[in-house]
Protein backbone atom coordinates (compact mmCIF):
# COMPACT_ATOMS: atom_id res chain seq x y z
CA UNK A 1 0.00 0.00 0.00
CA UNK A 2 2.73 2.49 1.21
CA UNK A 3 4.37 2.14 -2.78
CA UNK A 4 1.08 2.96 -4.12
CA UNK A 5 0.52 6.32 -2.04
CA UNK A 6 4.47 7.46 -2.98
CA UNK A 7 3.52 6.54 -6.81
CA UNK A 8 0.44 8.61 -6.42
CA UNK A 9 2.28 11.68 -4.91
CA UNK A 10 5.74 11.77 -6.79
CA UNK A 11 4.32 10.79 -10.19
CA UNK A 12 0.48 10.98 -10.89
CA UNK A 13 0.30 14.69 -8.87
CA UNK A 14 3.31 16.16 -11.15
CA UNK A 15 1.03 15.49 -14.38
CA UNK A 16 -1.24 18.77 -13.83
CA UNK A 17 1.93 20.73 -12.95
CA UNK A 18 3.74 19.78 -16.06
CA UNK A 19 1.11 19.90 -18.37
CA UNK A 20 0.84 23.62 -17.04
CA UNK A 21 4.42 24.38 -17.27
CA UNK A 22 3.91 22.99 -21.26
CA UNK A 23 1.02 25.45 -21.95
CA UNK A 24 3.33 28.71 -20.29
CA UNK A 25 6.23 27.52 -22.90
CA UNK A 26 3.83 27.44 -25.56
CA UNK A 27 2.46 29.87 -24.91
CA UNK A 28 6.10 31.90 -24.99
CA UNK A 29 7.06 30.28 -28.25
CA UNK A 30 4.25 31.13 -30.20
CA UNK A 31 4.58 33.92 -32.65
CA UNK A 32 1.65 36.64 -32.60
CA UNK A 33 -0.59 36.35 -35.44
CA UNK A 34 0.07 38.92 -38.25
CA UNK A 35 -3.75 39.29 -38.88
CA UNK A 36 -4.73 41.11 -41.86
CA UNK A 37 -3.62 44.68 -42.16
CA UNK A 38 -7.03 46.05 -43.55
CA UNK A 39 -8.74 49.45 -41.49
CA UNK A 40 -11.40 47.30 -40.11
CA UNK A 41 -10.70 47.52 -36.34
CA UNK A 42 -11.36 50.78 -34.45
CA UNK A 43 -8.23 53.38 -33.93
CA UNK A 44 -6.89 53.37 -30.75
CA UNK A 45 -8.13 56.60 -28.48
CA UNK A 46 -5.80 59.05 -27.18
CA UNK A 47 -5.71 58.35 -23.18
CA UNK A 48 -7.97 60.65 -20.79
CA UNK A 49 -6.65 63.44 -18.79
CA UNK A 50 -6.18 62.68 -15.21
CA UNK A 51 -9.16 63.68 -12.85
CA UNK A 52 -8.38 66.99 -10.86
CA UNK A 53 -8.39 65.50 -6.92
CA UNK A 54 -11.82 66.76 -4.93
CA UNK A 55 -10.61 69.24 -2.35
CA UNK A 56 -10.30 68.26 1.01
CA UNK A 57 -13.22 68.97 3.44
CA UNK A 58 -12.74 71.45 5.78
CA UNK A 59 -11.63 70.68 9.58
CA UNK A 60 -13.49 71.38 12.19
CA UNK A 61 -12.08 71.78 16.04
CA UNK A 62 -10.44 73.45 18.53
CA UNK A 63 -8.46 75.46 16.33
CA UNK A 64 -11.30 76.30 14.06
CA UNK A 65 -14.40 78.56 14.28
CA UNK A 66 -17.91 77.01 14.90
CA UNK A 67 -19.72 74.91 12.14
CA UNK A 68 -21.59 77.23 10.14
CA UNK A 69 -25.43 76.90 11.15
CA UNK A 70 -28.25 74.77 9.29
CA UNK A 71 -30.07 76.26 6.20
CA UNK A 72 -33.28 77.92 7.47
CA UNK A 73 -36.24 75.36 6.43
CA UNK A 74 -38.25 75.94 3.71
CA UNK A 75 -41.99 74.87 4.24
CA UNK A 76 -43.91 73.68 0.91
CA UNK A 77 -46.91 75.40 0.36
CA UNK A 78 -50.13 74.04 1.22
CA UNK A 79 -52.91 73.72 -1.43
CA UNK A 80 -55.69 76.09 -1.11
CA UNK A 81 -58.29 74.27 0.17
CA UNK A 82 -61.51 74.02 -1.97
CA UNK A 83 -64.77 75.89 -0.96
CA UNK A 84 -67.83 73.52 -0.69
CA UNK A 85 -71.30 75.09 -1.11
Amino acid sequence: MNGWTFFYLMVVLKIPIIALLAIVWWAIRKEPDGGSSGNGGSPVSPPRPPVAPRPRPARRGPHEGPQPLPPARVRSPRPRERETA
